[in-house]
């Protein structure tokens, strides 16, 4: 058993690569092709932290991961990264420990943004050129930067509590309600437990990819707004548990029945209407950090 540190895990990653396998991987998931745990939320409101323990396995695969992730969103204040954690990799066969990627929690947020690039392309409409931040943390500056990358935007928007930290993600800081009204795609990028985009907010065509409510209690979109939206999610089971639609379906506000799993949406692409509303509601499901631990752990091995 290896344990690979942070260095050797960077060196080891092509991103190319692991966006194909997680659309593969989300693929399979919404097929069935999956074994999932629930997941393990552990909360630290004094430390204003948190910890989350995601695992899978896709079957016919050789490995299995078990992921463990932390944000503990005081420590850039005191010099240290939000993120922590580490991917334990096993056999499928014999259950072996192979490897501990102690990746310092940047794989986790890699394989958030390549889920939002992924799930921004299928929810896009075709003309979109300006997207929205909202959020100044780690995973803003990611998923703008994979966003860009994946649909070409020409614009960006970003607000935050802090003027200050939105200006390090890059692109204009606006006001919340302006980047709302301007941005043909926005991204919720919060721990938050009150929600930023109200139902004062909406406009026909507004699509949003919400990536941090992802355990109970965080929410970044109101449920009048969620009610207005056709709504895709990267797994039902999660996604009722937790999140922005959770919160929808407490308030009675939205049926469970009707939503879409980004696996199915790949498979099976949808033309949503210029003027609908769409939401992808990204709660992070662990056959993404099986792909991710997949694919650097085959180039270290190569290696």
């Amino acid at each position: 058993m290896r344990i690979v540190a942070l260095p050797e895990i960077l060196a080891a990653i092509d991103e190319d690569e692991i966006t194909a396998l997680i659309e593969d991987g989300f693929r399979r998931f919404s097929a069935g092709g999956a074994d999932v745990m629930a997941v393990g939320h552990l909360q630290f409101p004094d430390a204003l932290g948190d910890c989350h323990v995601k695992g899978a396995s896709l079957r016919g695969d050789d490995i299995f991961a078990i992921k463990v992730a932390t944000s503990f969103y005081r420590n850039p204040a005191i010099g240290l990264n939000s993120g922590n954690g580490f991917i334990a990799i096993a056999s499928a066969v014999t259950g072996e420990v192979q490897a501990i990627l102690h990746d310092e929690g940047q794989l986790t947020d890699l394989r958030t943004a390549l889920g939002g690039a992924i799930a921004a392309r299928a929810i896009a409409r075709r003309d979109s050129k300006v997207l929205g931040i909202i959020g100044s943390g780690s995973q803003a500056k990611l998923q703008a930067r994979a966003i860009q990358r994946t649909l070409g935007i020409e614009e960006l928007l970003v607000w935050a509590r802090d003027p200050g930290r939105a200006a390090a993600v890059g692109g204009e800081v606006v006001s919340l309600p302006e980047l709302a009204a301007r941005a043909d795609l926005i991204v919720t990028t919060t721990p938050s437990t009150v929600p930023h985009l109200t139902v004062e907010m909406a406009r026909p065509g507004m699509r949003i990819v919400a990536v941090g409510a992802d355990m109970p209690g965080k929410n970044e979109i109101a449920a009048g707004l969620m009610a207005q939206a056709r709504i895709v999610v990267d797994s039902r089971v999660q996604c009722i548990d937790h999140g922005d639609t959770a919160s929808a379906i407490a308030a009675g506000l939205i049926d469970g029945s009707a939503l879409i799993e980004l696996g199915e949406l790949l498979t099976a692409p949808i033309d949503f209407g210029d003027d609908e509303i769409v939401v992808a509601d990204l709660t992070g499901v662990a056959i993404q950090d099986v792909q991710i631990a997949k694919s650097v752990w085959s180039r270290i091995g190569r290696g």
